[in-house]
């Protein structure tokens, strides 16, 4: 008998990415993903053993994609600020990008979805620590002043990440005031506008005020 075609486990977890956001751990079922992906049910099963490995495999894949290319950015010799520029800049494009994944998890996870919290579990230290790492490099090396570690932190999330994740889930409810609207998009979720928050994020705390 002949093995099922090696496309399919690729179709499902993209179909899989499309609904997961919509429908979450609890709502997800192994047949709308098997429609959505032009498959017989039972692959799902053959490929992937279980829905929650499924799920796990899906959240997975997507995460890996940018701790790839984060470890990529943070890595080297080049100078700390341009790679934790550089850093920063990935993981804000990954937030914009994946958005409504990012936000479904973290209801799930706070649902008590237990696939949404292991993968949550495993994976969150792991881009943490490299740019954290890359803040400690930088007091290091005398190019940001002391200051205590986690405020750092908070406060480049805060400058770069939070925007996208409060004026996107505006835009994807139809919230923004029509004053805005048309703004948002070059003043704050463009390639541009991520390196100017980037660069006036790491600006402040360089002056160490």
């Amino acid at each position: 008998m002949s093995r099922p075609s090696q496309d399919q486990d690729q179709a499902l977890l993209a179909a899989g990415a499309t609904l997961y956001p919509a429908l979450g751990c609890a709502g997800l079922s192994v047949r709308r993903v098997a429609e959505a992906a032009g498959v017989n049910p039972a692959m799902v099963h053959y490929h992937f053993g279980s829905k929650d490995v499924f799920l796990r495999a899906l959240l997975q894949q997507h995460y890996e994609e940018m701790f790839s290319a984060l470890s990529l950015t943070s890595s080297g010799d080049g100078d700390v600020m341009e790679r934790l520029s550089a850093a920063l800049l990935g993981v804000a494009r990954f937030v914009r990008e994946h958005r409504p994944l990012i936000a479904r998890v973290w209801a799930d996870a706070q649902a008590g979805q237990a696939v949404a919290q292991d993968f949550l579990r495993a994976n969150a230290p792991r881009h943490l620590s490299v740019l954290l790492a890359l803040l400690q490099e930088a007091q290091a090396r005398d190019r940001l002043p002391r200051q205590p570690l986690l405020t750092r932190f908070s406060f480049l999330m805060g400058a770069v990440v939070a925007p996208l994740i409060l004026v996107g889930g505006m835009k994807s409810i139809d919230v923004v005031p029509p004053a805005l609207l048309a703004a948002v998009d070059d003043e704050v979720l463009s390639d541009a506008a991520l390196q100017r928050r980037i660069e006036w994020a790491l600006l402040g705390l360089a002056s160490g005020v």
